[in-house]
């Protein structure tokens, strides 16, 4: 579906299960700058409230997986902890053209599609490789949710700008997402 690359190595997921507390806490942080980003994108979008009104209801539900996450880290006895720095997020955004006010919109709702992308397909790795049972079906839920967020964040670049532009510029993305993500996968992060 995401056309990804370079998927991850399953293995990624026994690093994850391994600290549990510092997956939970990353993923609450990530769940927190996805729900800022979607505020940010409304800023630059006033004059189209359809895309508006989705923007709020993606920061709500990515609020509301913050939570989520907040309360199995409550559950668990853990701490929330600071958040925490994304490198792979903060390499991703390197790639962002800093042209026109169409470009650029269109590159941050291609960079939001991108990092759903990943989410989701790190979501699916651990669902399918994980043995806490609790934590399958959760980030079942939350891989169609993020899912939902890829295809939305994609429908609004290409309604935002030239279609056949906005595919070829997609394509960039995953070429370049897949150089970034080939030296993630080693830590008990999200991203990581």
């Amino acid at each position: 579906m995401f056309k990804l690359k370079l998927p991850t190595d399953p293995r990624w997921a026994n690093i994850a299960e391994g600290n549990l507390s510092e997956i939970l806490t990353d993923h609450a942080w990530c769940e927190q700058k996805a729900a800022t980003n979607s505020i940010t994108l409304i800023t630059l979008l006033p004059e189209y409230p359809e895309i508006v009104s989705e923007l709020l209801k993606i920061a709500q539900e990515e609020l509301d997986h913050f939570n989520q996450v907040h309360e199995i880290i409550k559950a668990r006895g853990y701490d929330l902890g600071r958040p925490r720095k994304d490198d792979y997020v903060n390499d991703l955004a390197k790639f962002m053209i800093q042209g026109s006010r169409e470009d650029l919109i269109i590159d941050k709702m291609l960079f939001a599609a991108m990092i759903e992308a990943r989410s989701c397909e790190r979501f699916k790795v651990l669902t399918e490789n994980i043995k806490d049972e609790e934590l399958k079906v959760f980030y079942r839920e939350l891989m169609i949710s993020e899912a939902g967020h890829y295809t939305t964040f994609i429908g609004f670049a290409r309604q935002l700008g030239n279609e056949e532009k906005v595919n070829r510029r997609w394509e960039q993305w995953l070429e370049y997402e897949a150089q970034v993500i080939s030296s993630y996968g080693k830590r008990e992060t999200i991203h990581g």
